[in-house]
């Protein structure tokens, strides 16, 4: 279970450190609640690290503030945080243990960027994101509607689907005003990340 990143040209080692820490913490935690599946343990670093790091990739340099809906264990919120440590990172998770295992995480890591909410999106205080995330959530459709007021016109938006990807933009394309385009996940051929902006409501 090796660090991909480790000696990597393009990965700080401080930010490499924090992702090992973070993975340690994952995986000792996901032995006391449900964090990841059992049968991920083993590729950890590629079914949900690079996972989540593709996405960093997607999203403008400009980008200040990130919003990671139904956060779970961290997964993107977390590693976007490591990543980019200059951008804000709001945790939005309803359930409590989880959102005690993020807490401590970010303690344990030091990370002044990010806060962690325990609530649903539908509560999150009124703000705008520059881009807003979420994993194995909920339909296109429900992001859509739950984060809308959350996003402005230039809002990015960074949808990691299964098979699903391309029948959900096609739904999405037809309901909602904005710019949708799929893009190839790197770490599973089943799987492609829905990207979109520009996106200001549903249509009719």
């Amino acid at each position: 279970m090796q660090n991909p990143l480790e000696g990597s040209s393009n990965v700080p080692r401080e930010t490499g450190d924090q992702l090992a820490a973070f993975v340690g913490l994952l995986l000792a935690e996901n032995q006391r609640q449900n964090l990841i599946a059992r049968s991920t343990e083993s590729e950890v670093w590629q079914r949900h690290i690079e996972d989540c790091t593709q996405l960093i990739g997607l999203a403008p340099e400009a980008a200040q503030s990130w919003l990671d809906i139904g956060s779970g264990p961290g997964l993107p919120g977390m590693v976007v945080a490591i990543a980019r440590p200059q951008v804000r990172v709001t945790l939005c998770e309803p359930r409590r243990r989880r959102v005690e295992f993020l807490q401590a995480a970010v303690d344990a890591l030091n990370l002044k960027n990010v806060q962690v909410a325990q609530c649903l999106a539908e509560r999150l205080p009124d703000r705008q994101y520059d881009v807003i995330s979420a994993r194995a959530v909920a339909s296109l459709d429900a992001l859509l509607q739950m984060g809308l007021r959350l996003s402005t016109r230039e809002t990015y938006w960074l949808l990691p689907k299964g098979r699903s990807a391309a029948e959900e933009m096609a739904l999405a394309e037809q309901s909602w005003h904005g710019r949708f385009r799929l893009v190839a996940s790197v770490t599973s051929s089943d799987a492609a990340i829905v990207v979109a902006d520009g996106v200001t409501g549903r249509r009719g």
